[in-house]
């Protein structure tokens, strides 16, 4: 196990950043922030716990999210009320289960974890080799706010997937577009995120020099991988996005079963 960071002196601080650009690179080319592939990092790299894991992970993830919903809002406010509104509860409901995180074993919240990427996963290759016309909305705008439950709990107890849970429910149930879903998704997810990284600071569950460190790595490439995302076939992009998922949900479980 690597020992924290916050003792040693500046030069292994900045070999970090490499290895932050990587995950922000990733993390802008399947729009999601890093977080699932810097949380499997830390615990495998660093020997990090789950939840420290998780929340070193969040250090990273917040200011991405910031900066990713300012420059979306800037070009389309789109329904900023309603995305407030959802916003609220997920916030309400990540802080609730981050609380939770905290007294769970951590075998029992990287089960969680792996199987959450398998499930999501599945859904990525499922939905790439499908065609799908434009969304009709099947329940109504007032049932809005259960995606914040869903997808703040998921933000709480696992420190990511807000966003990964969040656009499929607005693009599948409410017939949302997708460009509406995004900024929805980003509203929802980016005070979320504060939220998750405060209870786990305030339990400690951060080890902040990794963080800021993988943090300013990522921000500099994070626009790079957009850029890339954009390039790709959506199917393409899709179906690599799903096998990730489902290769990184494989090896914690080996992992664990192992204890290597």
């Amino acid at each position: 196990m690597i020992p924290s960071l916050a003792a040693l002196p500046v030069l292994p601080m900045l070999s970090l950043l490499p290895v932050g650009a990587a995950l922000g690179f990733f993390g802008g080319l399947f729009g999601i922030g890093g977080g699932i592939i810097a949380i499997p990092l830390l615990m495998m790299v660093f020997g990090m716990e789950q939840a420290t894991a998780q929340g070193t992970a969040l250090v990273m993830m917040v200011p991405n999210l910031l900066i990713a919903w300012w420059r979306y809002m800037r070009k389309d406010a789109g329904d900023l009320k309603g995305a407030l509104g959802v916003a609220l509860v997920a916030t309400v409901m990540t802080g609730v289960f981050a609380h939770l995180a905290q007294r769970l074993n951590s075998a029992v919240m990287l089960l969680l974890f792996a199987l959450f990427l398998l499930a999501l996963g599945l859904n990525q290759i499922h939905r790439s080799r499908t065609t799908r016309e434009t969304s009709q909305a099947r329940i109504t705008g007032r049932w809005l706010p259960l995606v914040g439950i869903v997808s703040g709990g998921s933000m709480g107890l696992l420190g990511i997937g807000g966003g990964l849970v969040a656009t499929p429910l607005f693009t599948g149930l409410f017939g949302k577009g997708q460009r509406a879903a995004q900024s929805l998704a980003l509203a929802l997810v980016t005070p979320s995120a504060v939220m998750a990284l405060y209870t786990y600071a305030d339990h400690q569950r951060v080890d902040w020099p990794v963080g800021v460190a993988l943090g300013v790595g990522g921000l500099a490439t994070v626009a790079s991988g957009v850029a890339l995302a954009h390039r790709w076939p959506e199917r393409t992009l899709q179906r690599a996005f799903g096998i990730m998922l489902i290769a990184t949900a494989a090896v914690l479980v080996v992992k664990k079963a192992t204890g290597l």
